[in-house]
């Protein structure tokens, strides 16, 4: 879990620094909120998937799917921020921050979870 934070958190800073010199400070701002949200997601899903490695299929399954739900929460939350407040959360500088983090973290995951 420690190289899933510690990798998450340096996404989330390049991509704010990448987001802030293109788009500006608000981007910036939206890009690290988001991606923050996505390393708080992978740490959950890392958590439940974790103790349930040599549990049956069934059940292994039921929690990788409950950690999936948790990233398209993710993903509808991306949604509602930009949709209320777009001066807030630009839609592309948080969508970037947040599946610029979260899809690198899912190929730590697999390395992270065997």
């Amino acid at each position: 879990m420690t190289v899933t934070l510690l990798a998450g958190l340096v996404l989330t800073g390049v991509l704010s620094g990448v987001a802030y010199r293109v788009w500006g400070g608000q981007a910036a701002f939206a890009a690290g909120v988001f991606g923050a949200l996505a390393v708080a997601i992978q740490l959950a899903a890392i958590g439940l998937v974790k103790p349930v490695r040599a549990a049956p299929f069934q059940r292994f399954l039921a929690r990788w799917g409950a950690g999936m739900g948790l990233r398209l929460l993710g993903v509808l939350g991306i949604a509602l921020a930009a949709g209320l407040d777009p001066a807030h959360f630009p839609p592309l500088a948080a969508a970037a921050g947040f599946l610029g983090v979260l899809v690198p973290l899912l190929f730590v995951e697999v390395r992270v979870i065997r």
